[in-house]
C-alpha cells in the first residue's frame, strides 16, 4: 500500500537528507509538495530540437530521428521539432518519410500542414506535452530567435538542441536556452550521466540547486570542511 496518504511526519527530516522520486509527474509533484525534505526532481522532459536554416539535411534528419526514435518513453526523448522556415520545404518531406518509417505520428502547426497535408494539426496542448510515446509535434519557426522564444515558453528546462553549421548561432542558442542540457549538433538522447562521463545516475534534475542535470554519486556528495588551528584568530 502506498504511503503517500499517510500524515506527514516531520521527524523523518532528521534522518533523510534528500528524496529523489522516480516516476511520473504526478508522483514527483505529490512528493515535492508533501514534504519539507529536499527533493531533487524534474516534472517534464519537453525536449526540443531546432533545425536551423543552414542545417545539413542528412545530419538534421539523422539527429531528429535518433532524438525521438531511439527510445520514445524516456525523459530526454524529443517531443517538439522546430524547423526553420527557410529549410522547411527541403527538410519536411525527408523528415516525414523518415518518421513514417519509424511509425511516429506527426502533429504540425498550420504552416507545417501546408507541406504535410496528411498530418493532424497540433493544438496548444501538444506544445505543452511530454508524450513519452511515438508522437511528435512539429512547428515551423521564423529564425533562431523564434525557436528560442518557443523553447522559453513551452520548454521544461531539461534538454534542448540545435542543428546548425554556424558557430554564432550555436553560441546564441547555448547562451539563451536555459536548460539543464543544451545539445549542439547532437541527439537529445545523449544528455545522460553515462554519456557525460558521470557513470550511472539516479535521475536528471531540472532544478538549479542543489544539482542540475544528470545526478550521480558526485552530485549527491556534500562537503564537510575541517580546519586545524593553533590559536588562530581573525585579525
Amino acid at each position: 500500500m502506498s504511503n503517500l496518504n499517510r500524515p506527514h511526519n516531520p521527524v523523518q527530516s532528521e534522518y533523510i537528507d534528500v528524496l529523489i522520486p522516480r516516476g511520473g509527474k504526478g508522483l514527483i509533484k505529490r512528493i515535492a509538495e508533501g514534504t519539507r525534505i529536499p527533493v531533487i526532481k524534474h516534472y517534464d522532459g519537453i525536449c526540443h530540437l531546432y533545425l536551423a536554416a543552414d542545417a545539413n539535411p542528412e545530419q538534421a534528419v539523422a539527429l531528429a530521428i535518433n532524438s525521438k526514435c531511439q527510445s520514445v518513453q524516456v525523459c530526454n526523448a524529443l517531443e517538439t521539432l522546430l524547423v526553420d522556415q527557410h529549410c522547411a520545404e527541403q527538410l519536411l518531406p525527408l523528415l516525414h518519410a523518415a518518421f513514417a518509417a519509424n511509425n511516429i505520428e506527426l502533429r504540425g502547426c498550420e504552416q507545417t500542414q501546408k507541406w504535410l497535408s496528411d498530418i493532424p494539426v497540433a493544438t496548444e496542448e501538444d506544445w505543452h506535452s511530454e508524450y513519452l510515446a511515438p508522437i511528435l509535434s512539429v512547428k515551423i519557426v521564423d529564425g533562431i530567435q523564434a525557436a528560442i522564444d518557443h523553447i522559453k515558453h513551452y520548454g521544461s528546462g531539461h534538454t534542448d538542441g540545435i542543428v546548425t553549421q554556424s558557430l554564432a548561432m550555436a553560441s546564441q542558442f547555448e547562451a539563451q536556452v536555459d536548460s539543464a542540457s543544451v545539445m549542439i549538433n547532437a541527439s537529445t538522447r545523449l544528455s545522460g550521466g553515462g554519456d557525460y562521463g558521470l557513470g550511472s545516475v539516479v535521475g536528471i534534475s531540472t532544478d538549479k540547486l542543489h544539482v542540475r542535470g544528470p545526478v550521480g554519486p558526485d552530485e549527491l556528495t556534500t562537503y564537510k570542511w575541517v580546519a586545524y588551528g593553533d590559536g588562530h584568530l581573525r585579525k
